[in-house]
């Protein structure tokens, strides 16, 4: 196995940090040059006029996903040594409320946000604002929200671990998932056009 190289010593925590930041400011120019640093282009996936967001997340989904499935089958990279976030299925629903509800009144998730506010959006600048606040706000609250923040914990889960099911499965029901997505999305596109005022 070479990788995850950060893990299995390629390089210390020095390089990772530098190429953490540069993956960001390289994550955040695409972002920007896909248009999704405007919050219009954002919230057209509410309106159903242009779900070029969902189209290209999911893309993102499976191309990691069948990329390191690819890399792990060819003995490349060693899937157990991936850092998982651990899952508490009902803090994160609640968080995901929240984050969506945000997402439909400001126009930007996170990093959306940061990407409008670096190049001078000042609704951007707000979200980002928001967002910080946010954090802070948590932070101080933690000790009282701490039981929440716990809450549903089911440790580091994958879907093949949780379903019982081989890996490989998984990658070809999200693929089959990712097309009818694909093509549902396109249909969506072509009924709502023009339609908002």
């Amino acid at each position: 196995m070479n990788a995850p190289l950060y893990e299995t010593g390629a390089f210390g925590e020095g390089v990772s940090l530098l190429l953490a930041l540069l993956l960001g400011i390289g994550f955040g120019f695409a972002l920007e040059r896909a248009g999704f640093g405007s919050a219009r282009k954002l919230t057209s996936q509410f309106y159903l006029d242009d779900l070029a967001v969902f189209k290209v997340m999911f893309t993102a989904i499976v191309t990691a996903m069948i990329g390191t499935s690819a890399l792990a089958w060819a003995g490349v990279l060693d899937l157990s040594l991936v850092a998982l976030v651990p899952t508490y299925w009902i803090a994160q629903v609640v968080g995901g409320l929240l984050l969506g509800v945000g997402f439909v009144v400001g126009g930007y998730c996170p990093g959306t946000g940061v990407a409008a506010a670096a190049t001078g959006r000042l609704d951007g600048l707000v979200t980002l604002l928001g967002i910080l606040a946010g954090c802070a706000g948590f932070a101080f609250a933690y000790p009282a929200l701490q039981s929440l923040y716990l809450a549903g914990e089911m440790g580091e889960q994958t879907l093949p671990d949780f379903f019982g099911v081989p890996r490989a499965l998984v990658v070809a029901a999200v693929l089959a998932m990712a097309l009818a997505g694909f093509a549902a999305a396109h249909a969506i596109e072509r009924r709502f056009a023009g339609r908002r005022v």
